[in-house]
């Protein structure tokens, strides 16, 4: 069967897994090629995937081994660092991703910095200059313009504030075995290392949650709220709760 080819004098030859990943290869190489002309900085022209619709502003800087799939939009003065795997997001302007970042669906307030080794998952917003850390995990949740995030973390069907800071290895336990529940953090409240916010639940403006507190009733505004069980105790009989049918 005949074939007409936008190159004169090359024609795909695919008949081999070999032939197709040269041919996979000079197609990336044309894609980085394109970008550099457009005025992007790739560290090596040779370690970049693009696997969708890549937008990229001025001064955007890829560092290698970076994988773009869907519609991913980097706005000026972006800079990727290496080994980042990047989909179906918005990058604005200024921010800084670390190396082992991977994001899904998820938009990035200008000036913001993420990673290393940090994930955005689907219905993740970030405003202007917050921080999301290593080994932080965000899906489904707003957080607000300063806020950070910085260690290992889990934040899930939530609502951050602005001017949070939220301590290492704090989580928002959003899943109780059937349903999910939304936490509500608002400006100004300082989460205490290692705290369990169990959902729903929510934090007044300005509160403070001291360390290793295990959260279940709503934090008034301005407040210092701790908890920490003095004994372990079982309920027996007790029953799992039954996912809602829709």
């Amino acid at each position: 069967m005949p074939h007409v080819v936008a190159t004169p004098g090359r024609s795909p030859g695919i008949n081999s897994k070999l032939d197709l990943q040269q041919i996979e290869r000079e197609y990336q190489l044309r894609q980085a090629t394109a970008l550099m002309i457009q005025g992007v900085t790739l560290l090596d022209a040779q370690r970049i995937d693009i696997r969708g619709a890549l937008q990229c502003g001025r001064d955007v800087l890829i560092d290698v081994n970076c994988v773009f799939e869907g519609q991913v939009t980097l706005e000026d003065d972006v800079q990727i660092g290496p080994h980042c795997v990047i989909k179906d997001a918005v990058i604005a302007k200024g921010t800084r991703l670390a190396a082992f970042t991977h994001i899904d669906d998820a938009k990035v307030g200008p000036g913001s910095k993420v990673g290393p080794f940090a994930r955005l998952r689907p219905g993740t917003q970030l405003a202007a200059e917050t921080h999301v850390g290593n080994f932080v995990e965000i899906k489904n949740a707003t957080v607000g313009v300063g806020s950070k995030v910085n260690h290992l973390t889990y934040v899930g069907d939530a609502s951050i504030g602005a001017n949070v800071n939220i301590g290492a290895g704090v989580i928002t336990c959003n899943y109780d075995g059937a349903n999910k529940h939304k936490t509500i953090i608002e400006d100004n409240v300082f989460v205490g290392s290692d705290t369990q916010l169990v959902a729903p639940v929510t934090v007044g403006h300005g509160a403070t949650i001291a360390a290793g507190s295990t959260i279940t009733k709503d934090v008034p505004a301005d407040s210092l709220t701790l908890c920490r069980a003095r004994e372990q105790r079982s309920i027996q009989g007790w029953k799992r709760p039954q996912k809602v049918k829709k």
